[in-house]
């Protein structure tokens, strides 16, 4: 009798939702955000009832996005020198002690502006950190194969962490004041949990020796390789000229009037568009025409913001922003999918760093690049101005990056 030959094919991967440690990280993801986001509503509204002046909801974007210019490039040499698991947990709980201090300086009637933005600086700074290694860590935990549908799957968690947090923020807010402080915190320390929970060997094991040029190499291999130099760049310019968040408390107070729940309604809405958009996405094993749908996806985004900024109709401006935050998530899974499977895993920090720093100065310089403007020309002069920026910017970078719109699978990028 003759032995049965060996299989030749390879053992079938572990299917996502029964891969634990992909598990605990889009629990990271979830916690994390949802807190992130109600904490951001809470804050907006505090800062706008406090002065009244759009300049200073630019201000608080802009306390959080100066340390973290600072400090990305350390943040990348972190993530590809130390375990990620351990710089996400360590964030987490830093995440918590800043809200902490926040619940403190309003308690005691020491939350002046001064104070909040210094207290959000901190929060940025570990912003910086946490979100370099959390971008790096996940191809870590999922086989190559699995990645696209893991970016998918992990957005979708991530828009109803967003969809979750808005309005949680807007509510216990009202309900409970300064109260909503003292959930955030607990739900940073969930996602601190989860972090630790992890069970797996993430640091990068490199024979390099890290000197000033590899510090620096991120920025030679971004520029170098012009899909991922055209994903990082697009996203920074879209979202800076079109900032829109940063000014929703002003929407909400003084030109729909719906106060603080419906504020955080408006929050949520780019989220239950780009959760919608995410299952969709999730679904679909092997998306193609991921180039021009990029795009597309960048033209619809842009026109959302033109319509929001004009309408007067609170349903209209919900649709407009639900519009917004699915056009938001294509271009997310586009360029997210790309820029990790073109960068080699030791270089993963640094150049995720380098998109970490694209993402949060586009959001949070978007806010205050539309604050500042906000404060000369008025509100809606200033979305609107943003919204046309941004059509034109698609414009220009489909003609200047051809390699982006010819991109059709995903998977078939690498390094």
């Amino acid at each position: 009798m003759n032995s049965a030959s060996p299989d030749p094919r390879p053992p079938s991967p572990i299917p996502l939702t029964h891969n634990r440690n992909f598990l605990l990280f889009v629990a990271i993801r979830f916690f994390n955000v949802m807190a992130t986001h109600a904490l951001t509503v809470a804050v907006g509204w505090h800062v706008y009832m406090l002065t009244r002046d759009p300049l200073d909801l630019g201000l608080v974007g802009l306390a959080q996005f100066a340390p973290a210019l600072v400090l990305f490039l350390a943040a990348g040499m972190a993530a590809d020198r130390y375990d990620r698991r351990r710089i996400i947990l360590i964030c987490n709980i830093l995440h918590a002690l800043a809200t902490g201090l926040l619940l403190a300086a309003l308690s005691l009637g020491q939350g002046s502006i001064t104070v909040i933005l210094a207290i959000l600086a901190l929060h940025g700074a570990t912003k910086s950190f946490s979100h370099t290694a959390t971008q790096a860590i996940l191809p870590n935990l999922v086989p190559t194969a699995q990645f696209p549908r893991a970016v998918a799957l992990a957005s979708s968690i991530n828009k109803i962490a967003q969809l979750t947090g808005p309005p949680l923020g807007g509510l216990l807010l009202a309900w409970s004041g300064d109260g909503v402080y003292a959930a955030i915190i607990v739900v940073f320390v969930i996602a601190a949990i989860a972090a630790a929970l992890i069970v797996a060997d993430l640091k990068i094991h490199s024979g390099k020796v890290f000197t000033l040029d590899s510090v620096f190499s991120g920025f030679s291999y971004v520029w170098n390789n012009k899909i991922v130099l055209g994903a990082v760049s697009i996203d920074l310019m879209a979202v800076l000229l079109g900032g829109v968040m940063g000014l929703l408390p002003i929407f909400a107070s003084d030109i729909l009037h719906v106060g603080p729940d419906g504020l955080g309604l408006l929050r949520a809405m780019p989220a239950a568009g780009s959760l919608v958009m995410a299952l969709v996405l999730a679904r679909i094993a092997a998306p193609r025409y991921m180039g021009p749908t990029l795009f597309v996806a960048l033209a619809v985004f842009g026109g959302s913001i033109i319509i929001f900024s004009l309408s007067e109709t609170f349903w209209i401006s919900v649709v407009a922003l639900a519009a917004y935050g699915a056009g938001d998530m294509v271009s997310v899974y586009v360029r997210q999918t790309l820029v990790q499977i073109a960068t080699p895993d030791d270089m993963r920090g640094r150049v995720s760093a380098i998109n970490s720093i694209s993402i949060n100065a586009s959001n949070e310089l978007g806010d205050f690049r539309a604050g500042t403007m906000a404060g000369f020309i008025g509100t809606v002069p200033a979305v609107l101005v943003g919204g046309i920026a941004t059509l034109a910017v698609t414009a220009i970078w489909l003609k200047v990056f051809p390699a982006m719109r010819r991109v059709d699978r995903l998977e078939t990028i690498g390094p």
